[in-house]
C-alpha cells in the first residue's frame, strides 16, 4: 500500500486509534502488519530496530516509522459463495458468523456487512453494528435457482473492497473479508492477481472458510491459500467444536492490534509498478502476518 501525501503526521490520542491519521511523501511506504509471538498472542511493543524489510528482494534500511495500535475498530465483510457446491454447508457457515457478531463485533465500535455471490453479487445486509441484523442477513443468504450453477470467486472479492472499503483511507482499522468458500472459480473476469491487487489498493485481508480437510490436488484450496497469504490472511480448513471459536478469535487478535510502519524505499519510482514486500522480525518466535507488497502510484 502507497500513501501518496504531504509530508506530516497527526499523533495518535491514548485510547484514540481511530482517530490516527499519517501522511506521507510519495517515496515513503506505509504497510500495516501484524506480530504475534509463538502462542498467538500480539507482540504490542515490537522497535523499528526488530523489523526487517526487503523491498523487491532488497533490504531496506531506512525505516521512517513503526506505529503499534491496539484494540482498533473492525470493519468487516462476510461473503457467502451460494454456489451448487457450497450449499449443503450453508446452516454451518452462518452459525460461525452467529457467533463471531454476536461475541465479537462491537456495537457502536466495529461493522460489518453480509454479500452473498454466486455469478453475481447480492448485499443481504449492508454496513451494520447490529449483530441481529447480521444474523438476519445471513439468514437471507439462499441459493438463487434462476442462476447457473457456477461462481465467480475473483469477481465478487474485487467488488466487494471495490465498492464497500475506502481506499486510500488512513484512518486506522482492522478491514477483512471472512470468506465462505470451496475457492472454486468458474466464471469470473477478474483473475485472481486482481482480486489480489483490489484488496492491496483496500488494505483488506481475506481469511478463508474451507468446509473440507486441506488436500494438495485441490485447486480451490490453492486459490484460497494464495487469496489470503498475500492479503495477510489464512485459511481454516474443516473448522469444528471449540476450534471454531478459537479461529475467530485469531481472526480477532490479528485484525485489532497491527502495526504501521513507514520506510523509504531505495531508488523509488512512481511508476504504479507492484512491489514486493517481505517484512521479518529479530524477535526470537516471533510471526508476522503481512499482505505481500505495494504499487508505486504518485498521486495525481
Amino acid at each position: 500500500m502507497v500513501l501518496n501525501c504531504a509530508a506530516q503526521s497527526v499523533p495518535v490520542k491514548p485510547g484514540d486509534a481511530s482517530s490516527y491519521v499519517l501522511q506521507v511523501p510519495v517515496d515513503e511506504i506505509s504497510l500495516t502488519f501484524h506480530a504475534s509471538d509463538p502462542t498467538g498472542a500480539p507482540l504490542t511493543h515490537l522497535k523499528p530496530e526488530d523489523m526487517r524489510v526487503s523491498d523487491n528482494g532488497k533490504p531496506q534500511s531506512r525505516i521512517v516509522m513503526l506505529e503499534s495500535f491496539e484494540d482498533i475498530p473492525i470493519h468487516a465483510g462476510f461473503l457467502f459463495d451460494t454456489s451448487a457446491s457450497m450449499m449443503e454447508d450453508l446452516a454451518t457457515n452462518r452459525s460461525i458468523l452467529h457467533l463471531y457478531a454476536s461475541r465479537l463485533l462491537r456495537k457502536g465500535v466495529d461493522r460489518a456487512f453480509v454479500m452473498q455471490f454466486d455469478t453475481e453479487t447480492l448485499i443481504r445486509q449492508s454496513w451494520t453494528d447490529d449483530d441481529a441484523r447480521i444474523a438476519a442477513g445471513s439468514a437471507a443468504v439462499k441459493m438463487r435457482y434462476d442462476h447457473l450453477p457456477i461462481t465467480s470467486v475473483f469477481d465478487s472479492i474485487y467488488t466487494a473492497c471495490r465498492d464497500q472499503w475506502p481506499r486510500d483511507s488512513d484512518i486506522a482499522t482492522g478491514n477483512f473479508i471472512l470468506l465462505f468458500s470451496d475457492g472454486v472459480d468458474d466464471d469470473s473476469h477478474a483473475y485472481l492477481r486482481e482480486a489480489v491487487d483490489m484488496c492491496q489498493k483496500s488494505r483488506t485481508a481475506i481469511y478463508a472458510i474451507s468446509n473440507s480437510g486441506k488436500s494438495v490436488f485441490s485447486d480451490g484450496q490453492k486459490s484460497l491459500e494464495e487469496l489470503t497469504s498475500k492479503t495477510g490472511g489464512r485459511v481454516f480448513y474443516n473448522p469444528e467444536g471449540d476450534r471454531v471459536w478459537q479461529d475467530l478469535r485469531l481472526i480477532e487478535a490479528e485484525q485489532r492490534n497491527q502495526y504501521r510502519l513507514v520506510y523509504k524505499p531505495s531508488a523509488f519510482k512512481a511508476n504504479g509498478e507492484f512491489h514486493t514486500v517481505k517484512l521479518g522480525c529479530s524477535v526470537k518466535g516471533a510471526k508476522i502476518a503481512a499482505r505481500s507488497g505495494y504499487y508505486a502510484f504518485a498521486r495525481r
